[in-house]
């Protein structure tokens, strides 16, 4: 089935999206504002309008208790006004039956915070907003919301959603996604010219140009070099000075680790990256620095760089990433101390890395990411930082392998990617 969508992809294939769909319709009704945050042009706009729509429609809610606004459209600007808007959805109200409030771009809205809170005090109204940037996301607002809030995070397409929306060989798709990335537009493009444009064009005139506008930000060429830098390093340990040392080497003079903090934290706020702490196991603390970053979709990081680095190694572990994220996790990158004595009994303390630990309630899993452990050194390497975890939690390595996943001699779990992808149960294998 072919849709014609908001943002112009006229042609896209249809894309269910049951994980996100499922969220809302558990949330229906509970009484909270449900907030869908998350990149722009990652399909949180679909999945209101038509996804939950229709879902209500399907369900025997009458079309006319149901009030739709597409907020960035031009002919809605009026509603711009908190005013405006909290009449205008009044109006609607003709009885006491509930009232489903879908607001799309909820951000433009002046004070849109004590409207929706104002809502909510109606008692027959269900609300459902969409929003993209960080002034949506802010502390001030989670706290004006004074838990009244349910937030659902949005990501791209993962890769299950991709490989079912795809056509081609198992290899066709993995070198399609771990290319282009998930973002839903892609789908409907053919060419790899046409691929690499679209994210190029949304990189540097949606995302880029809206952190600068938003934030005021003057030296733009410097923003531009620190996100050259963190596509670069993806999966690699760094932090705000460390990235303004690359620029002092480089010749660029009087670019403090404060400026480049704040525009990571723009970056990180508009939902182009996310940020993974470093956790000291067995001393049970965060270590605040120097952390990883990663993008939220990995066409996005490969098209910053004209896609001239595409390490299956690096672009493998920001996929798992993001994977672990959106499967509601917890994730931090954890650390673990190893104590050896040399011949004369000295004793030696070294740090070992294991890329994930994941968290969530009772479950904790740790994580290693390969692209194979074919040799004696290289399996020592991954299972290393494992072995010294004196804890029961499950143990996985995940390879780029087409493996049949199976349990070694210390049972830790050994799956490949696209298995550990594609199964919504893979870490309980």
């Amino acid at each position: 089935m072919w849709k014609s969508t908001k943002d112009g992809s006229e042609n896209m294939k249809e894309i269910k999206r049951n994980y996100y769909l499922q969220k809302l319709i558990k949330r229906k009704e509970n009484g909270r504002i449900k907030i869908i945050t998350g990149i722009r042009r990652c399909g949180k706009s679909y999945l209101l309008n038509p996804l939950f729509k229709n879902y209500l429609l399907e369900s025997g809610v009458d079309k006319d208790h149901i009030i739709n606004l597409d907020l960035d459209y031009r002919e809605n600007k009026k509603y711009h006004n908190p005013d405006v808007l909290f009449e205008f959805v009044m109006e609607q109200r003709k009885d006491d039956k509930m009232y489903y409030v879908l607001l799309d771009e909820i951000q433009e809205v002046e004070d849109f915070e004590s409207v929706l809170n104002s809502f909510l005090g109606k008692g027959n109204l269900d609300v459902y907003v969409t929003g993209s940037n960080s002034r949506f996301l802010s502390n001030d607002i989670k706290t004006e919301f004074r838990g009244r809030g349910d937030e659902i995070r949005i990501y791209p397409l993962s890769y299950q959603e991709f490989f079912a929306a795809t056509t081609g060989s198992d290899e066709q798709k993995w070198n399609q996604y771990i290319t282009y990335g998930g973002m839903p537009y892609i789908l409907s493009l053919d060419t790899d010219e046409d691929k690499s444009g679209y994210l190029k064009d949304l990189f540097e005139n949606t995302y880029l140009k809206d952190i600068i506008e938003r934030n005021n930000i003057y030296k733009d060429e410097i923003l531009d070099k620190t996100v050259d830098i963190l596509s670069s390093s993806v999966g690699s340990l760094t932090n705000p000075k460390k990235i303004a040392d690359t620029f002092t080497s480089q010749g660029i003079k009087d670019i403090s680790h404060k400026t480049i903090n704040a525009y990571i934290n723009f970056l990180l706020d508009s939902f182009m990256i996310t940020k993974a702490e470093r956790y000291d196991i067995k001393g049970r603390k965060y270590i605040t620095t120097p952390s990883k970053y990663y993008f939220v979709d990995i066409g996005l990081r490969n098209a910053r760089l004209n896609f001239r680095q595409i390490e299956q190694n690096h672009l493998m572990e920001n996929i798992i990433y993001n994977e672990l994220l959106m499967r509601g996790y917890n994730v931090d990158v954890g650390v673990v101390e190893q104590f050896s004595n040399d011949e004369q009994g000295k004793t030696t303390r070294k740090q070992l890395e294991i890329d994930f630990v994941c968290n969530q309630g009772s479950k904790r899993y740790y994580i290693q990411s390969a692209l194979n452990i074919d040799d004696d050194e290289k399996k020592k390497q991954e299972l290393r930082p494992l072995l010294n975890v004196n804890d029961f939690f499950k143990k996985i390595i995940i390879v780029k392998d087409d493996i049949v996943a199976y349990h070694n001699e210390e049972g830790i779990l050994i799956i490949g990617i696209k298995e550990f992808l594609l199964k919504e149960n893979s870490l309980d294998i």
